[in-house]
């Protein structure tokens, strides 16, 4: 067996969400576990379409997401490798809301408080930075872990960017689960502070008004348009955040 056939032999597929998504991580977690070092050739479109039996639209797609995310070079004649690490990278990750209440081997649920389609009132367009005139999804979203209040989420999704969140009504998935499965983004921005709880959050969070909380708040662009702007309110006394970190921003 060749280095390229043995190459895309590696290349499996887990059954979970979009194909495209599968793809990209399939590549990604050969990347990050070191089994593709850097300048490594990746299989070219035409054969990862014939390996999985996917389209060449969707193995563009996940080349593509790749690309963005830094861990491959696409080169119109040479082909697509693996890309060196940046001499430094650090971010914090977009993760599953789900998936860290599982991590902590809690029972995961979640109940949309409300929902707003529209252009956003004054106060809306100032709390996260929109413009009177875009369409947005409002919502607020609040976790349970083992039925104990997790996190409150407040989120905007642009629905220029992103038109099919406008059909959707978020009963099966939470909006940023949907978003991972369902959008692209090429930059993010992130910030943490610590707020003291107001009333009504402290209600939905069952804890004493003025409670110390760590604020999250997140915005996503893909290319320059704004895909989703999100806040979310932890109880301070029941999280704490741990990052660890690798060349690719990943371990």
């Amino acid at each position: 067996m060749t280095m390229a056939e043995t190459r895309l032999e590696a290349v499996k597929l887990d059954g979970a969400g979009p194909v495209y998504d599968q793809i990209r991580r399939a590549i990604r977690d050969l990347i990050l576990n070191g089994v593709w070092s850097p300048g490594t050739s990746v299989p070219p479109e035409h054969a990862l379409m014939e390996q999985l039996g996917a389209s060449r639209m969707t193995v563009h797609r996940a080349l593509v997401q790749l690309a963005r995310e830094g861990l491959i070079t696409r080169r119109r004649r040479s082909g697509t490798i693996v890309a060196s690490p940046p001499a430094s990278h650090a971010m914090l990750d977009i993760l599953s809301i789900p998936d860290e209440v599982r991590g902590l081997g809690q029972t995961y649920a979640y109940e949309i408080l409300s929902r707003r389609d529209g252009r956003p009132s004054a106060e809306l367009a100032s709390h996260f930075g929109l413009k009177r005139s875009e369409r947005v999804a409002h919502l607020v979203t609040l976790h349970f872990s083992s039925g104990q209040p997790h996190v409150l989420e407040e989120r905007v999704i642009h629905l220029a960017t992103v038109p099919a969140a406008a059909e959707e009504d978020f009963k099966e998935t939470p909006p940023g689960d949907w978003l991972l499965q369902h959008s692209l983004w090429s930059q993010a921005e992130h910030a943490i502070s610590a707020i003291a709880a107001e009333a009504e959050e402290a209600r939905l969070l069952a804890i004493e008004a003025g409670t110390a909380c760590l604020l999250v708040e997140r915005r996503t662009w893909n290319q320059g348009a704004p895909v989703t702007a999100v806040r979310l309110l932890y109880p301070g006394t029941r999280h704490r955040f741990v990052g660890r970190f690798g060349p690719y921003g990943q371990v």
